[in-house]
């Protein structure tokens, strides 16, 4: 291994390393950067694999047999962390344990690299790396990648600022938060993660965004066209100069443009072959988003409903979190997904749908000129892909920073409409019937499926 690893390296090829934290929402845009910089740029790149608790998805994508010559993953060694975390842990505090732990060796692994990087690119969790890498490569520049839009970016920047002002609960303020130099950020839709300040959420994402100033930049996945406001702000307003932060580089959209031939991707391509064009909803909730029992029955009544046709890619429910697949997504799942969809809805839908379970290729499905819309839960990456490929969208957001996203392709970019959240933070089947319709049926002048 040792000898194949030397021989990939260059002296003349410039050398970037990454570290993302698990989880394909980060693991994908450091990604296809890293491929970006390798086919395009002629670079060589290092990508720094966090094994701990890695989804089947994950492990596929960076070990796939295709990968460029001279991108080269290395596995960081599992850990336990099993006495850390259970099954009531939040998903920003397991996924920040995860990475704390998993980082300890950084400084060795940086050490053994038969030639060291010029450059570590990491995103907002990893922070730890500002701190190994002036051990282990002194000088080095450490560059974040902040895997979201640049409104959440501009937000989480003034969080320290706004955690020293105010006291108490974000969510008791009277008015929108005044974000320098950018529209309000209603309180509704801010960042999960900062909805309850003495969670532990609220601590670690606090500590991790406060050390974003020593980064040497900050990339940022987005173009001036999509939130030109937002990035002015954020080069050139005075309150972010004070703090200050480095540079901001928009370097949008990085998206998926590849993805591997499975057998379930295959089988959806064949099937949105038969289909008329433009007439398909694709419905999926990320890597990440799952459902709880009733609000997935009320989604397949709605859709049921509306009578158009949809490809659907199915979880088993969880009453406990909506972002309990996070580190298991692509898992194989050998139940039958009509055993957690109300009963006779397969059976009703058949002419008309697919349902799929775990994983399905997104990139070829929002390309494919049979897909009309996409229900989405408004992850940055969907977003990107959906507008990168001119496919409108429901918003439906499930944590994070999904309902800034939200409003933003409601509002803002124009690209979708969100849904209506009712009594108890159920999104019904009357509401689903109507959104759908909206988009698919007035949108698109098509009429309902018999």
């Amino acid at each position: 291994m040792e000898n194949k690893v030397e021989a990939q390296f260059s002296p003349k090829k410039p050398h970037v390393a990454f570290l993302p934290s698990p989880g394909l929402g980060h693991v994908t845009p450091l990604f296809e950067l890293a491929k970006i910089l390798v086919t395009n740029h002629g670079f060589h790149a290092t990508f720094l694999n966090i094994t701990t608790e890695a989804s089947s998805a994950q492990n596929n994508l960076l070990h796939s047999p295709n990968l460029p010559h001279h991108l080269h993953i290395v596995d960081l060694p599992p850990i336990d962390i099993s006495n850390l975390i259970n099954s009531q842990t939040p998903g920003i505090t397991h996924l920040c344990i995860n990475t704390n732990e998993s980082l300890k060796c950084l400084n060795k692994v940086l050490n053994q690299l038969p030639n060291k990087p010029q450059a570590l690119v990491i995103d907002i969790f990893c922070t730890q790396a500002f701190d190994a890498c002036k051990d282990a490569v002194p000088n080095i520049p450490v560059f974040t990648f902040f895997t979201a839009s640049a409104r959440p970016l501009a937000l989480s920047l003034f969080l320290p600022q706004l955690d020293r002002d105010v006291e108490g609960e974000f969510v008791d303020l009277p008015h929108p938060v005044q974000v320098p130099g950018c529209e309000p950020v209603q309180i509704k839709g801010m960042l999960d993660q900062i909805m309850n300040r003495k969670s532990d959420e609220y601590k670690w994402y606090l500590h991790h965004i406060s050390r974003l100033p020593m980064a040497a930049g900050i990339l940022v996945n987005t173009w001036e066209d999509l939130e030109p406001v937002t990035l002015r702000a954020l080069q050139e307003h005075a309150f972010y100069h004070n703090i200050p932060i480095p540079p901001v580089h928009p370097i949008g959209p990085v998206i998926k443009e590849t993805e591997p031939v499975t057998q379930t991707g295959s089988e959806c391509i064949a099937w949105l072959n038969k289909q008329p064009s433009n007439s398909v909803l694709f419905v999926s909730f990320g890597s990440g988003g799952i459902l709880t029992t009733k609000q997935q029955n009320e989604l397949a009544w709605g859709l049921q409903l509306s009578g158009q046709r949809f490809l659907w890619v199915v979880r088993p429910p969880s009453d406990d979190s909506n972002a309990t697949s996070f580190f298991n997504a692509g898992n194989d799942d050998s139940n039958y997904v009509g055993s957690y969809l109300p009963k006779d809805f397969v059976e009703k839908t058949r002419k008309r749908s697919m349902l799929v379970t775990s994983w399905a290729p997104q990139m070829k499905i929002l390309r494919h000129p049979s897909t009309a819309s996409f229900l989405t839960h408004c992850g940055w990456n969907s977003v990107l892909e959906s507008v990168a490929n001119g496919v409108p969208m429901i918003a439906w957001p499930l944590y994070a920073e999904q309902r800034m996203n939200a409003m933003m392709v409601e509002e803002e970019i124009g690209v979708g409409v969100k849904v209506a959240v009712g009594e108890g933070g159920l999104v019904g089947r009357e509401e689903v019937e109507r959104v759908v319709k909206m988009v698919m049926v007035e949108g698109g002048k098509r009429k309902a499926i018999k």
